[in-house]
């Protein structure tokens, strides 16, 4: 889940350095995604259980010292996807335009980092080491909370000036993260390719739900 939104031109023009990395912070990347890459693919060959940091940093070509320069241990080299996955919803959601409401918001991004995240070949593969060893789910879990922090802080930035409403992102941050889970398990499961259908079938269930509890009790007989 590593793709980035596309970034509004006139925003880089505004803070350029904030938005190209220096070379140093390119090369950092560079390792921690040779570790990543490494680390995933060992997963999925010898399992999460049985690869050691050993394993990851001769398979990345780094040293020992430098895959601790990079994770504090495997778990947390495991939930480094979920933090990609949060910087991912969270720049999604700060790219719409102004113009946009809240409920386009929600939807849009959605269907952004649905497509995103299928497009890209490792997801599948993180997604079976996780269903496979319950270490690896637990280091992901451990970080959704931060996540769901981090993407209601996003729709909270949308809130006009002044706004009082402590409800509302808290509420969209919550579902845009449940409605993701729940389309990510469907595709997975059923191994469909087209996610953005399976995301339309999730909207339309969701507005049935919500419609069926707005009638009367007496017309729901």
């Amino acid at each position: 889940m590593n793709s980035s939104p596309s970034i509004n031109a006139g925003a880089v023009a505004e803070h350029p350095a904030a938005m190209v990395p220096t070379l140093q912070a390119r090369k950092q990347q560079l390792v921690r995604d040779a570790i990543w890459d490494a680390a995933t693919g060992l997963f999925a060959e010898k399992g999460f259980d049985e690869t050691t940091v050993d394993d990851i940093a001769q398979r990345a070509g780094v040293s020992r010292r430098s895959f601790f320069r990079y994770f504090s241990s495997k778990s947390d080299l495991m939930a480094q996807g979920i933090v990609n996955y949060g910087t991912d919803l969270t720049g999604a959601i700060d790219a719409f335009p102004r113009t946009h409401s809240l409920s386009e918001v929600f939807r849009g991004t959605v269907l952004q980092i649905a497509q995103q995240s299928a497009a890209h070949p490792r997801t599948r593969k993180i997604m079976e080491i996780a269903a496979k060893y319950p270490a690896a789910r637990a280091a992901q879990l451990s970080r959704m909370a931060e996540v769901q922090d981090q993407v209601a802080e996003a729709f909270a930035r949308r809130l006009r000036k002044g706004s009082e409403d402590d409800l509302t992102p808290s509420i969209l941050a919550g579902l845009t993260i449940s409605v993701l889970a729940v389309t990510f398990r469907s595709w997975f499961d059923q191994g469909q390719p087209d996610i953005s259908a399976i995301a339309d079938q999730i909207f339309a269930t969701l507005g049935r739900l919500i419609c069926d509890e707005r009638q009367p009790d007496k017309q729901r007989s």
